[in-house]
């Protein structure tokens, strides 16, 4: 029987279809362009192979492609019903409830699953990343429960430069940023063309604060990174990042119009999304220019894409767009839905979200004391809202320049020399300067 690179057993007569199987999932893994190409390949070579449909289901949810996402997981079912181990079905089974949007359930099927079948790479990733299961499960520990599922089946993986990759960012962002750079830094060894080891070493670099190495790395390997690949926008955001650090407006700027524009990104809407609108904020909230019409750009992008939103952290991205536009009608309707899901208990995230979205609005009008109020609840809860820390500080920086701009310089002045004593930052240093005045 085929086997995919883990040694588990493959559904299809096709040595041809299992080959291009296998190369599908180690693009997929690795972010990088063709894993598309690949499973419609396997699918050609063998129609009736669970498994690829699975798979190119997986990159239609990615992509937001519902409907195709739907209808594609559903054609592996049928599949799996009448060809396919009890090791297959329940990768289907656990990979359809993640398609439909069913969170909770698909992390318990996942867990179950890894149980019997650790090795199955397709399903471990599902609970893994900043947009992962466990990173929008509302949990506040979900840092460290991406960190404890990594290091329980380490063994399993071994020298597995996928599997490192994850782990090593797990690390990082679960606080034990030595070594999680450490086994990031062996895994991008063992495959340089991994566009995830990349990304997870550029956090654990924000983490230290090491802005000039990240450039470096950046340059010295995007030039052979294709820009369709899914990370190649949000690679270069962590250069815009670094720019904003050292006060590079312009530079951070360029990276915008050069890359992250929605009509010139091919990344999953989700990346567009989040970079888009979290660059532009950061740009907005020290008063540096932003291009005409930018946010109305984001705005147009947003709108038909994220509709039925239930994640915090999609929400946090939209009110951002809502308040620098000042679409006073949607942050209204937008504010009303959440606060109506709050009472229905249907958010995960709880009831900072409500908070945090007032006080974008509060910051967006430039009225700092408000601002400043919603949100010391928020930063106390802030993992729980999902995505990454570097993409959750955006938060963080709001309430800073809040606090400073209402006055509130004590207040301030601890929460930057808390971030000050973690990570070496010339912004915070001279965020700093202006709260000791």
């Amino acid at each position: 029987m085929e086997q995919d690179r883990y040694g588990l057993p493959l559904s299809t007569a096709s040595a041809e279809a299992a080959a291009t199987y296998r190369e599908g999932v180690d693009l997929l893994l690795a972010f990088w362009p063709g894993a598309t190409d690949a499973f419609e390949r396997a699918i050609m070579l063998d129609p009736d192979f669970a498994l690829a449909h699975a798979a190119r289901a997986r990159i239609h949810a990615i992509y937001m492609q519902r409907e195709a996402a739907l209808q594609t997981i559903k054609r592996a079912r049928d599949l799996v019903a009448k060809r396919g181990t009890e090791r297959e079905q329940s990768h289907v089974a656990t990979m359809t409830l993640a398609i439909e949007g069913r969170s909770a359930d698909a992390l318990t099927s996942t867990l179950a699953h890894l149980e019997k079948w650790p090795r199955d790479a397709m399903i471990m990733a599902l609970p893994l990343g900043a947009f992962g299961l466990l990173a929008f499960s509302g949990r506040r520990d979900h840092d460290a429960a991406r960190r404890d599922l990594c290091d329980r089946f380490a063994a399993a993986y071994g020298e597995d430069w996928w599997f490192m990759s994850n782990h090593g960012w797990a690390l990082t962002e679960a606080g034990d940023v030595t070594q999680g750079r450490a086994i990031t830094e062996r895994s991008f060894a063992l495959r340089r063309n991994n566009a995830y080891a990349v990304h997870a070493l550029l956090h654990a670099m924000f983490e230290a604060g090491a802005y000039d190495e990240a450039d470096r790395l950046v340059d010295g390997w995007i030039g052979g990174y294709d820009r369709t690949g899914m990370l190649h926008g949000h690679i270069c955001w962590h250069q815009a990042l670094g720019a904003l650090d050292r006060g590079d407006a312009a530079r951070a700027l360029a990276v915008y119009t050069d890359v992250l524009v929605p009509t010139m990104d091919t990344a999953p809407p989700l990346n567009t999304l989040s970079d888009c609108a979290s660059l532009l904020w950061r740009l907005r909230a020290e008063n540096d220019l932003v291009p005409d019409g930018a946010w109305t750009e984001i705005a147009t992008y947003a709108s038909p894409r994220f509709t039925g939103s239930t994640l915090a952290f999609v929400e946090m991205h939209l009110m951002m767009i809502g308040a620098a536009t000042h679409d006073t009608t949607a942050l209204k309707g937008r504010l009303a839905a959440i606060e109506r899901r709050q009472l229905e208990a249907k958010l995960p995230a709880g009831p900072i979200v409500p908070n945090m979205l007032r006080a974008l609005r509060a910051f967006a009008e430039e009225n700092w004391r408000a601002c400043a109020r919603e949100l010391p609840p928020v930063i106390g809860d802030l993992a729980r809202i999902g995505g990454s820390h570097a993409q959750r500080e955006v938060i963080e920086d709001t309430y800073i320049l809040a606090l400073i701009r209402s006055g509130d310089l004590v207040k301030a002045r601890e929460l930057l020399d808390a971030r000050l004593h973690r990570r070496p930052s010339a912004r915070d240093t001279r965020w700093r300067a202006l709260a000791a005045e």
